[in-house]
């Protein structure tokens, strides 16, 4: 397999929802808008272990900022207009407002999230560095602050910039629980 941005643009477009997302999400109308996470950096490792492109992706995120109006209600009205627009898909998708984080975060995580300036510092946060991927919906630019040579390497280290240990490695317990030949890295 062929290690790039483009290879890992490619095998997340072979999930067909990750495709339709980026296709319909522009109707939203969304600032700063990115299809995120498990479903884009999975298809790389399925695609490494000989899996469809979409086994073991529980769920599709869908970063945006708006820091305009931070009310639930605002967020809530996009929500709603996703599911509009998504609900036809076989697919668990979150559309959340990453100007919004810091007002849930602590009654989630029991951890303190700064107040992020823009929907890729939703992405920087991330607990698994190699998991920092999204991909702009309008533009289609793959964003990956910390590059893929750890994904393709299957090598989970802690993100720098979200240092939480124990929450760390329960993550990356859970992902190699699917993909065994995962490595956690303890810095």
């Amino acid at each position: 397999m062929q290690r790039s941005p483009q290879a890992f643009i490619d095998a997340a477009m072979a999930n067909p929802i990750n495709a339709e997302l980026l296709a319909r999400l522009p109707r939203l109308g969304l600032r700063q808008c990115y299809l995120t996470a498990g479903c884009l950096f999975q298809a790389t490792w399925n695609r490494l272990s000989g899996q469809p492109a979409a086994w073991g992706v529980k769920d599709y995120d869908v970063f945006y900022f708006d820091g305009d109006d931070l009310s639930w209600e605002a967020e809530d009205a996009v929500i709603r207009h996703s599911q509009a627009l998504l609900g036809d898909l076989a697919a668990n998708v979150e559309v959340r407002n990453q100007a919004r984080v810091h007002l849930w975060y602590w009654q989630r995580f029991n951890a303190s999230c700064p107040q992020l300036t823009s929907a890729r510092g939703g992405i920087d946060r991330y607990l698994i560095a190699c998991t920092c991927t999204g991909i702009d919906v309008a533009t289609g630019e793959l964003y990956a602050p910390y590059g893929l040579q750890d994904v393709y390497d299957g090598r989970l280290c802690a993100n720098p910039r979200n240092n939480q240990s124990a929450l760390f490695r329960q993550k990356a317990e859970s992902y190699r629980s699917r993909w065994p030949w995962l490595r956690i890295v303890d810095d």
